[in-house]
């Protein structure tokens, strides 16, 4: 927009003056800052220079206190932001596109979003973000960690003690990766038995374990997995990757059974454990076959890649699926991406049978008869579960060097982990009492 200009009154002015008066009007114009449009627009379609730094923009402007609106399906899911100086400079800072936008533009995208399968969603709040994840791992162990660490979003870490002691409660959002909530190690005792790191991850699980009074790590484990779940049924948002997903529900499943006691030190459980879980207690799966023997390198048959067993299947990609933002912008908001269809990745949990999911579950993204992103709730919480570990890593092995996020500014399967980061954004603040 042009600053408006004034008419001189002295209409007899000598020349001489007037021409100083112009320059004088010019010099002033120059130097004048440019009027600040009303919002910044930062498109996520492949126009966005760095889409995964654009989420902690987003973040960034919700920890000032300053709200935001997610245009779901509007250039593959844009921020619309305030325009001030400080937002303009921090967006040049991370490198991330935002255009200026002045109101008759802002109200032809409301029109837009109006009429097309589009919504635009308040942002409100910034997350308050915990890592699950043991006291001496590296961010790169962690695909999430990684992604919050190159977006600049701030988060904190806990382990079994802070949740057993109730911290949870202090949180927003909880991340869960590759951890193995049976209390088995991810059956690694099979092919890294001598390693010094895997001894020091048994020795540290099972002094927990004995300073909480549990009689083994199985047990440790379990009890962890209530209290995650009694976190997400009080309203937590959970976010869940890798063998985290699978372990976490065959966790739950053997509240009632002594069927975790008997994952500890490799002891396979009972031929017919499968038959004594109880599915009621899980949050997506349901009539799995739990695998009985410790020399087979996976937990159950839900996963339906099998990455360390003769029955391992090949990678393809996956889709995902489209949603009516207006009637489910919860779906819509977790799908957002500037690709539909995007390269799978293994993890030790790669991907889930669909004939292993529970009524009710939505499958936010699927592969064939397999889905790789699924989404529900339990109580006045969430849960998201995205199989695989690292998406720009397809055959990640212990000890790989860490995914260099510069060479991947516009991940795909990177932004669906960041769709979940400001998800609880749109859950209005608590009123303070």
């Amino acid at each position: 927009m042009k600053a408006p200009t004034r008419r001189s009154r002295t209409l007899a002015a000598p020349a001489a003056g007037l021409l100083a008066l112009a320059l004088l009007m010019t010099a002033a114009t120059l130097s004048a800052p440019p009027l600040a449009a009303q919002h910044l627009l930062v498109p996520m379609d492949t126009s966005q220079s760095d889409h995964l730094k654009a989420y902690g923009l987003t973040y960034w402007v919700l920890e000032r206190g300053e709200t935001a609106e997610w245009l779901l399906n509007y250039r593959d899911g844009s921020f619309l932001l305030p325009d001030t100086e400080a937002t303009r400079r921090e967006a040049a800072l991370r490198g991330v596109l935002a255009e200026p936008v002045d109101g008759a533009e802002v109200a032809r995208v409301r029109g837009l979003i109006q009429e097309e399968n589009m919504e635009a969603v308040p942002l409100e709040t910034a997350p308050r973000i915990a890592i699950y994840t043991p006291p001496n791992a590296q961010p790169w162990d962690d695909a999430v960690t990684l992604a919050l660490e190159y977006a600049d979003i701030p988060y904190e870490t806990v382990w079994d003690g802070e949740v057993l002691q109730g911290e949870l409660d202090e949180f927003d959002w909880l991340h869960l990766h590759h951890e193995d909530f049976t209390g088995q190690y991810s059956k690694f005792f099979l092919a890294y038995a001598g390693s010094a790191w895997l001894q020091e991850e048994v020795a540290r699980n099972e002094e927990v374990a004995a300073r909480f009074g549990f009689t083994d790590v199985p047990a440790l484990k379990r009890a962890v997995a209530e209290e995650i779940r009694q976190y997400v049924e009080a309203g937590g948002f959970l976010f869940a990757m890798c063998s985290a997903t699978e372990t976490l529900d065959l966790a739950l499943a053997s509240h009632r059974t002594d069927i975790s006691a008997a994952f500890a030190n490799g002891r396979p459980p009972a031929p017919d454990a499968s038959e004594q879980m109880d599915w009621s207690r899980a949050f997506a799966f349901q009539g799995a076959e739990i695998q009985t023997s410790p020399s087979v390198n996976a937990f159950s048959d839900i996963d339906f890649h099998q990455v360390n067993t003769a029955g391992r299947q090949p990678l393809g990609s996956f889709r995902l699926f489209e949603f009516a933002a207006k009637i489910d912008p919860v779906a819509s908001m977790l799908v957002q991406n500037h690709e539909a269809v995007i390269p799978d990745f293994y993890g030790l949990t790669t991907s889930y049978r669909a004939d292993r999911l529970q009524p009710g579950v939505t499958i936010l993204a699927q592969e064939g008869n397999r889905a790789k992103y699924i989404h529900g709730t339990a109580g006045e919480g969430t849960w998201t579960f995205y199989g695989g570990h690292d998406p720009e890593d397809p055959e990640h092995q212990i000890g790989d060097a860490p995914t260099n996020l510069e060479l991947h500014p516009s991940s795909p399967g990177y932004r669906l982990i960041l769709n979940n980061v400001l998800f609880p954004s749109a859950r209005p603040a608590p009123l303070k009492t």
